[in-house]
């Protein structure tokens, strides 16, 4: 155990005075606009000129309302580029279509320019808007927005060709290009239906493979490579929609686990002739029959197509190259597991070289790999216990690799760099110097980056550094003073403290606490255990998340906050996270009890007001704590949870659970139905009626089985919600919710409860 590093002991005494000054932080204010951290900034981009920076930002009235922003490195001055409501005045109603893909993209709440790109040249930047494209042109000095496509259609999706003359996009299911300087559109597919579409990503390429486009432009602009996606082979799924005055029956091809998945065909389409010709993904016949095509990417000799190829049981993928003229192809490599394999976005053809770079967590940890275009390892980049996040940037003149990882703490996220020529591996140059979490975006060069950084103390900043970390602008300090919107609320923050507990079999777990305002250690707290635990994700690490001003709040009045990132967890391993495989609700239980039992040995905790709370996997390991330990939580709170994982998607469960076919002891073992009779503590089940993620289906399950147990709980549902249950003032409801619940089960004496 590592006990709080003297500096966060002293912030606690020096913050301890200071509360009494603070003024109240409320849940109110947190859902109003300006949003408490600061600016909402998106998608930082470097200019393939290396000349600005833009990135999506909201507005200080309205924190769900973005425009298109820009800091220009010769004059040193943000400006906003776009506003979105002087292109569109009012964005009407989105297709269904595309309020699923923001859904999935997790910006169902998000209005105005919620994204956009860059033309390889740094001409253009294109975005949709309101269903239809529009394209900046930023030569013209009038900053005039120019529509490229007008139609009762949605278009989506939209990229500019290498050479600045097409806008290739996606418009009812088929691919389509626009010229840039005449609008003039035309279908270079026109054989979509229900079940096929052209360059779309399907629900699972979306939700669980991180792919969100199914098409790709040749460097030389002449051909698209895309996707077509043939879904026939899933069965309509009929699940109901319940809004608020009416119930919408949805017909949906779900890809339940174990059930089929959509059919890929790969091709390419010349943009002059229109000719289609198809790839030969070996799915015709034989073990590649049922497979997924995760990655797609060109070479920069324009010729030369990658496409990695999955197998349905996630433990084999193969990484093939295909000779576009011929069509001739070969498998560079293949990386195998008895588990599964991680899909990355590490691969990175280089110019100068015959070589590529590629991630493999072959040695047990995430690291990078050089090899030649025969598929032949010339040598491994970097090495040890520690791994790579994601390669940022490759500085192609000097033979630099540029990369994320962990290698100072799983808690924390670096940039480090790299020699292609090095010899020693296991010796790397961190560039980053702050504690906390750096997102950082680098230059097509690899000579300048945008950091987007924060840490459980400060709030999101973004800045421009060269190479070597120095740091040349600000585009948003973000400085938190007195005029911050958290600024009134500053002198309460309270301090988060950083640690590792031991597990049961020797490994680190480690964590992140909050103690309450005005801390006593000779009095008891109550705890507010907030959990994730899923393989995709960490909570206790130093960054200023999503939640943290929910967490704030829960320390202010009077909780001990308290997250913990159990076995099965990204970025400590793959041993660390593979002993999650078939044993999804276990492991993870185990090592959360881990940090419940040390909880309960701190002389200023309440061992008998223990309270957990969580959202979707986070939720299913709530209910996993309530029903396999029955008396050792005070209360539950489990928002939008799985319950039963034979209703969830395929790409996702089936890489942790295999098919319930092939094993269904572990499905059994993971569904919360299969305890849920031993629930008898408080527990409060929260749930979107019109999740399209984690269905309603999976908590109204679970309600009959208590009900049929005569079981009591508490219920509170959303008409028209989704997973993320994303309307603001239902967002403000759900956390009043959980808190009154809580305050009455958890609330320390003398406090308040929630009005």
């Amino acid at each position: 155990m590592r006990f709080p590093r003297p500096a966060l002991v002293l912030a606690a005494l020096i913050t301890l005075p200071m509360t009494i000054h603070a003024e109240e932080l409320t849940l109110e204010r947190i859902f109003d606009s300006p949003d408490l951290s600061g600016p909402s900034l998106r998608q930082a981009e470097l200019s393939p000129a290396g000349d600005r920076v833009t990135f999506v930002r909201a507005r200080e009235d309205d924190r769900d309302l973005m425009d298109l922003w820009e800091y220009h490195l010769a004059d040193g001055v943000t400006r906003r580029l776009v506003a979105a409501d002087a292109v569109v005045a009012d964005e009407g109603e989105l297709s269904e279509a595309e309020r699923a893909r923001r859904e999935r993209a997790r910006i169902a709440n998000l209005r105005g320019i919620v994204e956009y790109r860059w033309s390889a040249d740094g001409r253009f930047l294109i975005f949709p808007l309101a269903g239809d494209i529009y394209l900046l042109d930023l030569q013209d000095e009038s900053g005039t927005v120019r529509q490229i496509t007008a139609s009762d259609s949605f278009d989506t999706d939209p990229k500019v060709s290498s050479d600045g003359e097409h806008v290739a996009f996606i418009r009812e299911r088929n691919l389509w290009v626009a010229e840039v300087a005449s609008g003039e559109a035309r279908a270079l597919t026109e054989d979509a239906s229900e079940t096929v579409a052209n360059g779309v990503a399907e629900f699972i390429a979306q939700e669980e493979m991180g792919r969100s486009t199914g098409y790709w432009w040749s460097p030389d602009s002449r051909r698209i490579a895309f996707l077509q996606i043939d879904e026939s082979p899933i069965d309509i799924t009929r699940r109901y929609e319940i809004e608020a005055g009416e119930i919408n029956m949805i017909e949906q091809r779900y890809p339940y686990a174990g059930t089929p998945n959509v059919s890929y065909r790969l091709g390419l389409v010349d943009l002059d002739s229109g000719e289609r010709r198809w790839i030969d993904l070996g799915n015709d016949s034989g073990d590649n029959r049922d497979i997924y095509i995760p990655r797609v990417q060109w070479h920069p000799d324009g010729r030369h197509l990658s496409l990695q190829r999955q197998s349905r049981d996630q433990q084999t993928l193969d990484l093939i190259l295909v000779d576009t003229d011929t069509l001739t192809q070969r498998v560079l490599l293949t990386e195998t597991s008895d588990t599964w394999i991680n899909l990355h976005d590490d691969l990175h053809f280089l110019e100068r070289m015959d070589a590529f770079i590629w991630a493999s967590e072959r040695s047990g940890f995430k690291h990078l790999y050089l090899y030649d275009l025969e598929g032949s390892l010339i040598r491994p980049l970097t090495g040890g216990d520690w791994g790579v996040d994601e390669v940022v940037g490759v500085d192609a003149e000097l033979g630099l690799v540029y990369f994320t990882g962990s290698e100072v703490s799983p808690q924390e996220k670096h940039l480090y760099r790299q020699s292609l020529m090095t010899s020693s591996p296991e010796i790397v140059s961190r560039i980053s110097r702050r504690s906390g979490w750096h997102e950082v975006r680098m230059d097509r060069a690899g000579r300048v980056y945008v950091d987007l950084y924060s840490s459980s103390s400060q709030p999101p900043q973004l800045s421009l550094h060269s190479a070597d970390g120095e740091r040349v602008a600000w585009l948003l300090e973000n400085r938190l003073d007195d005029n911050h919107p958290y600024g009134p609320y500053r002198a309460g923050h309270r301090p988060s403290e950083f640690g590792h507990l031991v597990g049961p079999e020797g490994q680190k777990l480690f964590y992140r606490l909050i103690r309450p305002a005005d801390f006593d250690p000779a009095e008891q707290y109550p705890v507010f255990l907030y959990v994730y635990g899923g393989p995709t994700s960490r909570l206790a690490v130093n960054s200023w998340g999503r939640r943290s001003m929910i967490e704030q709040y829960m320390a202010r009045r009077g909780y001990v906050v308290f997250t913990l990132d159990n076995r099965g967890v990204e970025r400590q391993g793959k041993a660390f996270q593979d002993e999650a495989y078939l044993k999804l609700g276990q492991i993870e239980m185990v090592d959360q009890m881990v940090g419940v039992d040390w909880l309960r040995s701190q002389p200023w905790v309440d061992p008998e007001r223990i309270g957990i709370f969580g959202w979707s996997y986070g939720g299913y390991m709530a209910l996993m704590a309530a029903s396999q330990y029955p008396g050792e939580f005070a209360a539950s709170v489990a928002v939008a949870p799985v319950t039963d994982w034979a209703l969830y998607d395929t790409h996702y469960t089936e890489r942790y659970l295999s098919t319930p076919q092939a094993a269904p002891e572990a499905y059994e073992r993971g569904n919360v139905l299969s305890y849920a009779d031993a629930i008898r503590d408080p527990l409060l089940l929260i749930h979107g009626m019109a999740d399209d993620n984690v269905l309603f289906t999976h908590s109204t399950m679970l309600m009959q089985q208590l009900q049929e147990q005569a079981i009591d709980f508490e219920l509170m549902t959303y008409p028209g919600e989704k997973h993320a249950i994303s309307g603001a003032g239902q967002r403000l409801h759900v956390y009043r919710t959980l808190t009154r619940f809580l305050d009455r089960h958890l609330r320390p004496a003398g406090m308040e409860p929630q009005p």
